[in-house]
């Protein structure tokens, strides 16, 4: 009798998936773990209870988090869609093309210590507002490279059909390249906040410490060996991820399909 491996390894592979989040879980109830005991001498909800009563200011990051990554995902995808279709259509686009790929070159620290000097010089060190540029800076060559392929020939043939027939820009937007390019930005919106929420490097050197978004609150703890603390920091840096690859295999994935 031939044995069907399938399944086993199938749920080996899960298994393997789920671990590191179920062991996150685990280990932000968890406290006073200390060598030799295999077992932690408190697992309750008493971390939780501590960041909802603001003493570590973990909720504080979470929204700053969150504030700073929707404002880059909006600005970086907009201007991303719009500046894109200027590039296809300027006679230089491959050099224009080429230069979204610079701020990639380098580190992002490396990156952020170059534009240390400009942002000190604006006001922009060390405030929210220093952090969404910079961010702004990384996520929106990525934008611009990302909607490079939507715009063609058979794009600009159904916007001279809309010359033709008397239309003006603005229900060329509306009625053909947004609900054309729908999927495209949904798409886009998602990864641009994701490169914003995962960012450290420009948020550690541009921010000083003063913008404290959540990624630096798990490195922070981390550094402190509070690995409870940076256990429940870590399961609320995935939580909007999380939110977002269900949102985007609901309403978004199925299009392509």
């Amino acid at each position: 009798m031939r044995l069907n491996w399938k399944p086993f390894v199938l749920s080996l592979v899960v298994l393997l998936i789920l671990f590191p989040f179920v062991y996150l879980v685990f280990l932000s109830l968890a406290s006073e773990w200390r060598f030799p005991d295999v077992w932690p001498s408190y697992i309750g909800f008493k971390n939780w209870v501590t960041v909802f009563n603001s003493e570590a200011g973990l909720l504080k990051s979470f929204f700053s988090s969150l504030v700073i990554s929707l404002s880059v995902a909006v600005f970086s995808t907009t201007s991303g869609f719009l500046i894109s279709k200027a590039v296809f259509y300027h006679p230089k686009k491959r050099v224009l093309t080429l230069l979204a790929y610079f701020p990639y070159i380098l580190a992002p620290v490396v990156f952020a210590a170059c534009l240390s000097f400009f942002f000190l010089k604006m006001g922009l060190f060390g405030n929210m507002t220093g952090v969404v540029v910079a961010q702004f800076i990384i996520a929106f060559p990525y934008a611009l490279l990302f909607f490079s392929s939507f715009w063609n020939e058979k794009v600009k043939s159904y916007e001279d059909l809309v010359a033709t027939l008397g239309g003006n820009k603005w229900q060329t937007y509306t009625k053909v390249l947004l609900p054309l390019a729908k999927g495209l930005i949904l798409i886009c919106f998602f990864q641009t906040f994701l490169i914003s929420w995962f960012e450290y490097g420009l948020t550690s050197i541009i921010g000083i410490g003063k913008v404290q978004t959540l990624t630096i609150k798990v490195f922070l703890f981390i550094k402190e060996a509070n690995y409870f603390y940076g256990a429940l920091s870590c399961c609320l840096l995935i939580f909007p991820p999380v939110v977002l690859l269900y949102f985007n295999k609901r309403y978004v994935f199925k299009k392509f399909v």
